[in-house]
């Protein structure tokens, strides 16, 4: 998934509306932020096949350090803890914590089987909602609209940019989202990883945001 995983961040803002909204986001795309560094030092791998599903042309072939679902509890248990040292919330660093997982949860609904349980392990998972282009629109559209709309109910904006920041930012996804679905594949591998680096953009961009909308509850 994609806008999937931004959806999870914008939504939990509703539960946990202390939480900064990029580092709802660093969890929720965790994984995905860590794949892209292994990739490019070449301790995991992914290849371009045209053909394997129809929603997207690469093959995530080897990457059970960032993706599995044992080594994903662990990260999940890493970023929850770190938060909770640096901001002694234990709720939120729950909270923090299984939004990481949430990344493989919604990647074992949407990837064919390719997720390895465990790092050396021969059993791979995935459900495969990627091999029907029109099931993963309706899916992702429709987490992404609800992600949104808790984030809305939850924070307002302080000026006028707390308005054009997070507009912009759904605009932005929801082209990326349209790219990956109609544009080509990568030219070739090699170029994945620095491209998927792009995603780290997000981070600061939601910090951005959170600096110019304030939750509903406290008065401006």
């Amino acid at each position: 998934m994609f806008i999937g995983h931004f959806a999870v961040g914008l939504g939990v803002k509703k539960v946990a509306p202390q939480v900064k909204l990029g580092t709802l986001f660093f969890a929720a795309q965790f994984l995905d932020l860590f794949w892209p560094l292994l990739i490019i030092a070449g301790i995991e791998h992914v290849r371009i096949n045209p053909n394997i599903i129809p929603f997207l042309r690469l093959d995530f072939y080897d990457y059970p350090i960032s993706h599995s679902l044992f080594t994903s509890l662990i990260w999940s248990g890493l970023i929850g803890g770190t938060y909770y040292f640096i901001n002694k919330n234990k709720r939120n660093a729950f909270i923090v914590g299984c939004t990481v997982f949430s990344h493989w949860l919604l990647d074992f609904i949407s990837h064919i089987p390719d997720l390895p349980l465990a790092p050396g392990s021969s059993t791979f998972v995935g459900l495969g909602l990627w091999n029907s282009t029109l099931a993963t629109i309706i899916v992702e559209s429709a987490l992404f609209l609800v992600g949104f709309f808790f984030y809305l109910r939850t924070t307002k904006a302080k000026d006028k940019t707390g308005v054009v920041a997070i507009w912009a930012l759904i605009i932005f996804l929801v082209i990326c989202s349209i790219a990956n679905i109609v544009g080509p594949p990568p030219p070739n591998a090699g170029l994945v990883g620095w491209v998927a680096l792009s995603t780290w953009l997000f981070v600061p961009w939601g910090y951005w945001i959170d600096r110019h909308r304030i939750n509903k509850e406290i008065q401006i």
